[in-house]
């Protein structure tokens, strides 16, 4: 009894060739997984920043309508809120803003503070501007409150 029978089976070559073919759609595949995930690190950077500007908008106005009296000191580059029970200090540096034990992560390119629709230098103010750098697509913050007879006969 002499049968033949015949395995079906890949050759070696044939092997090698899935090999290599499954090797450069693997490092495709890394290559987009790499690229997908530094596009979701800059989506998050960038959400992160604007979470920040948020925060100190929010923080600024209500403290803007909180406080009764507001001042710059152009020197030690503080806002100051005073009120009759309180006080709250803003200290703006190069690459934050920091308010008692909160610290806002924004780099601030320019900063003017107005008193009556006039730009001060410091003294009393009742708004302020603020413009971020690039990073923020130099978004600007305007922050300004209703004066009462009483800032007037200060």
């Amino acid at each position: 009894m002499n049968t033949k029978h015949k395995i079906g089976a890949f050759t070696l070559s044939e092997m090698i060739i899935v090999i290599i073919i499954t090797s450069i759609i693997v490092g495709m595949a890394f290559s987009v997984l790499t690229l997908v995930q530094r596009h979701m690190s800059s989506i998050q950077n960038n959400f992160n920043k604007s979470t920040e500007l948020v925060k100190l908008e929010q923080s600024l106005k209500i403290d803007f309508n909180r406080y009764s009296k507001i001042a710059y000191n152009e020197i030690e580059d503080k806002l100051i809120f005073t009120s009759e029970i309180d006080a709250v200090v803003y200290k703006f540096t190069n690459d934050y803003i920091i308010k008692d034990l909160d610290t806002f992560n924004l780099s601030l390119q320019h900063k003017t503070v107005f008193f009556d629709g006039d730009k001060k230098q410091s003294g009393f103010i009742d708004a302020i501007r603020l413009e971020t750098t690039k990073a923020l697509q130099n978004q600007q913050l305007f922050i300004f409150k209703q004066n009462d007879a009483a800032q007037y006969m200060n």
